[in-house]
C-alpha cells in the first residue's frame, strides 16, 4: 500500500471512492436515506471538495494496481482547516440546502460544535478538522484507517498545528481515533437527537449509537500520549 497527500488534481478519484465506499454506508448517511451505494450526493460533494482544497489531506492506493497503471483509490481520510466562526457560517448556509437528509445530519454536526465549543476551551486560532475516514469495503481489516489517522496527526503536527478534532459518528471510527490518543470532549446520543415532537430525527442503526466530539492535543512537537509512555 502507498500513501499519498491529496491535491485538487485527485478529486475525481477521491469522490469516486467516497460514492463507492463512504456515502451510503456511513452510519447518519445511511439514516438519513442521503444516497444509495455509488450515487451523488452533490451538497456531500462539495463538503468533501472544500476539504482537499486545504491540502491536508491522505488516500491509500494499492501499490499492485498502480504498477499496472491504474490509481485505485483504496481509503482516504480528508482534513481540513477549521477557523472560529466557519462552523455557524457553515449553519447558516443550511438553510439555502434543498438536500433534506443533508440538512438533518449537518444540522446535528454544526449544532453540537458550537453547543461543545473546542475554540473557546482550548483558546486556539485554528483546528486541524478529521472530516471523513473511508477505507474501500475489500480492503478493510488491513489497518488502512490507523495509518490515515497516523499519518494526519504527522500532518498537524508538520505544520504546526495544536489541536486535532473528529466528529465521530461511528463505533469503528471512534475505536480508531481512541487508539491514536484522541480523548472524547463531548457525545450525542442519537436516540436523544429528537424533534418537538420527541421523535428520532435520525434513527441511526446499531452498533452506532452516538456521535462523539474527539480532540487530540499537540504540544511542542510531542503528542500528549508519547509523552505519557516516555514516563
Amino acid at each position: 500500500m502507498e500513501y499519498k497527500m491529496i491535491g485538487p488534481e485527485h478529486c475525481d478519484q477521491v469522490l469516486e471512492h467516497l460514492r463507492r465506499n463512504f456515502f451510503a454506508d456511513e452510519p447518519l448517511n445511511k439514516a438519513a436515506g442521503l444516497c444509495q451505494n455509488g450515487s451523488s450526493c452533490a451538497a456531500l460533494e462539495s463538503h468533501c471538495a472544500e476539504a482537499i482544497l486545504d491540502r491536508m489531506s491522505v488516500m491509500a492506493v494499492d501499490a499492485k494496481e498502480q504498477e499496472q497503471g491504474v490509481c485505485k483509490v483504496v481509503g482516504v481520510v480528508l482534513n481540513g482547516i477549521l477557523k472560529p466562526g466557519d462552523t455557524a457560517k457553515a449553519l447558516s448556509k443550511l438553510d439555502t440546502n434543498d438536500d433534506a437528509g443533508f440538512r438533518k445530519i449537518f444540522d446535528l454536526l454544526h449544532r453540537h460544535n458550537l453547543k461543545y465549543n473546542l475554540f473557546e476551551h482550548f483558546d486556539v486560532a485554528c483546528m486541524f478538522d478529521v472530516r471523513i475516514l473511508s477505507v474501500d469495503s475489500s480492503y478493510r481489516g488491513q489497518g488502512i484507517a490507523n495509518e490515515l489517522v497516523k499519518r494526519s496527526v504527522a500532518v498537524a503536527r508538520k505544520n504546526g498545528f495544536r489541536l486535532l478534532k473528529a466528529d465521530a459518528t461511528g463505533i469503528f471510527s471512534q475505536k480508531i481515533f481512541r487508539s491514536h490518543g484522541f480523548e472524547v470532549f463531548s457525545e450525542q446520543p442519537y436516540s436523544k437527537y429528537t424533534d418537538v415532537d420527541g421523535r428520532v430525527i435520525l434513527p441511526v442503526e446499531a452498533p452506532h449509537i452516538k456521535m462523539q466530539q474527539l480532540y487530540k492535543a499537540i504540544c511542542g512537537g510531542a503528542d500528549q500520549d508519547e509523552k505519557e509512555q516516555s514516563r
